[in-house]
């Protein structure tokens, strides 16, 4: 097993001025190294991470980091920058760079030695000798922790030296006596001790290297300096250690600082719970302990697997500039349309089947439960299609049930299944399971705001709850606000049998830009939910059939598009999207919209406009051919089931030359640029046998 950093993997002169720059610097010494295969396909994995979540610390530190098939072992890169680089964080820019790369299956010895670095970022003393280093090894042996950084003070017993590893999970993170006690803080009295607070904590992050365990040792320093007995379990990539049902059992409070969903929640039903984004448990942890103390002395209780403990969904708080109803509105109804795809998908597909061999005219056939016959394709047909029918019965309810167990987690499943059935048996629809499953999600996060006595919380989340919310959403639903919508759904679907002419057309355009804005995110998936819903019924408008062949068309537009410019102008690509190129023609033909994104991450401002270009054609050219589709998903393969499909697939073709004429023309303009820039039309070469204006396609702005 190589060494983790070397000291040829520093640059302690580091003269990027962007983040972008900071790190093609750092990666190519792991090029050089033999650390990464495909310099351009790691960037684009390092930007794809960054667009998740900035990576900036306070204390000026940035940690771009990653996961990615084109890293052969764990590697760190370490670099210092006088300029100062911006990466997002609250306090300003970072002079301490460090670029971690992680292989797709690294072992988890490698993944702790990046944990304890990550915890060692939180050590003032460590960071500053980086800052003093004056040689490259002497900062690589200081990352490896075969060099001490400046000694912590004596005499305390609780401070930790770089290479002291953190306390273990299920042990007291407050093991010596706390140097001073905040206000509230557990006080010793002549006459008998009391038991100090107690929290249990959790951390995750998506990438599972840095921010989990940098979280980690920050709440851990606050819960020692608040006099808070607090262990934290770290749900990284290296795998986790359950804490101790008993240590969960006399935990006074929980403390969830997490950005994917925490593992076997459950186990932590019934204590107050502060549920926030993993950013927040390493900028404010103190507030965080404070909270969580605040919640246990008002007796506000979470129930299991509760992620909106204090009614915010886990990654909504401390999150983004700009975060805020919408975002969270977004989030809950993209919940529910990410469990209710795979029923579209499977009853969709089916009943596309059922009419393949049985004709339309299957839709009218009797229950086969007594009349099945083995031998007649025509009992095979019904029976495919009553099976998709039957899928497709749970199209609603799944949709509310998760998007209460989105904003609400587990205990909005029931009151949320309850109302999108109630939605269904009212004629409302689509329109009423989205509002059911809000209802439902509200009510129960207004219920679990309420104190309630210690002996009612063990009984909260699988009687009280589940009851109230469930009387609550069904009283609505039938007698308040379900008829209203019924009627707002019927006018819906009225007037989609009505769009003709130019009206449909921009109906086409509109949903064509909506499918090829995101490439699979959530604008792409209401517009594909717009669409399913519409012929999620047993006998669908013509309407709703037009626009799920326009959203399928334009869905397939991106991919098929980078595959075709990849083919005939691949010397503006990177051998790596030249490779992604060939397998995109399959994804876009299968309706896979996701296949386009690893272009798109590598040069958005190009190759996103260039889609939605072509979306937008094929979306209006379906719309104004009449074309019609029954299957949800399918691509090509669903060819038979569309009506009018050669003016369905000459739709398709227009979009996607049109997509892929684009991109290669804003693509050659800017390599000109560059050439003209430089003085010279070919550049110089770069890791991984392309050029050096090759490479620079990947982090395009």
């Amino acid at each position: 097993m190589s060494e983790l950093i070397t000291a040829d993997l520093v640059d302690l002169d580091l003269s990027a001025d962007t983040k972008e720059a900071a790190a093609r610097s750092l990666a190519e010494r792991m090029v050089a190294a033999g650390r990464v295969t495909d310099l351009d396909g790691f960037l684009a994995d390092v930007a794809a991470r960054e667009k998740q979540m900035p990576t900036g610390l306070d204390g000026g530190i940035g940690i771009p980091h990653c996961r990615s098939a084109h890293v052969t072992e764990p590697t760190l890169a370490f670099g210092r920058s006088a300029a100062r680089i911006d990466f997002g964080a609250a306090d300003g820019p970072a002079d301490l760079i460090f670029l971690i790369a992680a292989p797709a299956g690294a072992d988890s010895d490698h993944l702790t030695i990046l944990s304890s670095l990550a915890r060692q970022l939180m050590n003032a003393d460590f960071t500053d000798a980086l800052r003093s280093a004056d040689r490259p090894e002497q900062a690589a042996a200081l990352i490896r922790g075969e060099e001490r950084s400046a000694p912590a003070a004596e005499g305390t017993g609780t401070e930790r030296s770089e290479g002291e590893e953190p306390a273990a999970a299920g042990e007291s993170a407050a093991a010596g006596e706390p140097a001073a006690a905040e206000p509230g803080a557990a006080e010793a009295t002549d006459s008998e001790p009391v038991a100090p607070f107690r929290i249990v904590a959790v951390t995750s992050c998506p990438t599972g290297i840095a921010h989990t365990y940098m979280a980690a040792e920050s709440l851990e320093n606050a819960g020692r300096e608040a006099g808070v007995e607090l262990v934290v379990e770290t749900q990284g990539s290296a795998g986790f250690d359950k804490l101790p049902a008993a240590t969960i059992a006399a935990a006074d409070a929980v403390i969830f600082a997490h950005d994917v969903e925490v593992r076997d929640k459950a186990r932590f039903a019934g204590k107050p719970t502060v549920d926030v984004g993993v950013k927040a448990g390493i900028n404010r942890p103190a507030e965080l302990i404070a909270e969580a103390r605040g919640k246990a002395a008002r007796g506000e209780v979470g129930a299991p697997a509760d992620g909106t403990a204090g009614g915010s969904a886990p990654m909504d708080e401390d999150g983004p500039a700009g975060d805020g109803f919408g975002t969270r509105l977004r989030k809950w109804l993209m919940t529910g349309v990410s469990y209710m795809v795979p029923f579209v998908a499977a009853g969709g597909l089916l009943i596309a089947l059922a009419f393949a061999i049985g004709g339309y005219e299957i839709a009218s056939a009797k229950s086969v439960a007594d009349h099945f016959v083995w031998a007649e394709s025509s009992s095979w047909a019904a029976l495919l299609f009553q099976i998709g029918s039957a899928a497709f019965t749970f199209l609603v309810p799944v949709l509310a049930g998760y998007i209460a167990y989105g904003m609400a987690d587990r205990p909005g499943l029931v009151p949320g299944f309850v109302g999108g059935y109630i939605a269904t048996t009212i004629k409302a629809g689509f329109l009423g399971g989205l509002v059911a499953g809000l209802i439902a999600g509200a009510v129960v996060m207004g219920i679990q705001r309420f104190k309630v006595p210690a002996a009612l919380r063990g009984i909260m989340p699988v009687v009280v709850i589940p009851l109230i919310s469930s009387a609550i959403v069904g009283v609505l639903m039938f007698v308040v606000i379900g008829k209203p919508i019924a009627s707002a759904q019927e006018a819906m679907t009225d007037w989609l049998n009505g769009l003709s002419g130019a009206n449909a057309i921009g109906l086409g355009v509109l949903l064509g830009l909506m499918m090829c804005f995101d490439l699979g995110g959530p604008v792409n998936k209401v517009a594909y939910a717009f669409a399913t819903g519409g012929i999620a019924v047993s006998d669908p408008s013509t309407g709703s059939l037009k626009i799920m062949a326009a959203v399928m068309a334009a869905g397939m537009v991106p991919p098929l598009a980078l595959a075709l410019a990849t083919t005939v102008r691949g010397r503006l690509f990177t051998k790596t999207e030249r490779e992604n190129g060939k397998a995109a023609w399959v994804l876009g033909a299968s309706f896979i919209t996701e296949g386009a994104i690893p272009f798109a991450a590598a040069d958005p401002l190009r190759v996103i406009p260039s889609s939605m270009v072509g979306g937008a054609v094929t979306g209006a050219l379906s719309m104004a051919f009449d074309c019609t589709l029954r299957a949800p998903h399918g691509g090509i393969f669903v060819v038979p089931l569309i009506g009018q499909p050669f003016l369905y697939l000459l739709a398709i073709v227009a979009g996607t030359v049109v997509s892929a004429g684009l991109v290669v023309f804003l693509k050659g303009l800017r390599k000109t640029a560059e050439a003209e820039g430089t003085g010279q039309t070919g550049g110089k070469a770069a890791p991984g046998g392309t050029t050096e204006d090759e490479s620079k396609v990947a982090v395009a702005a």
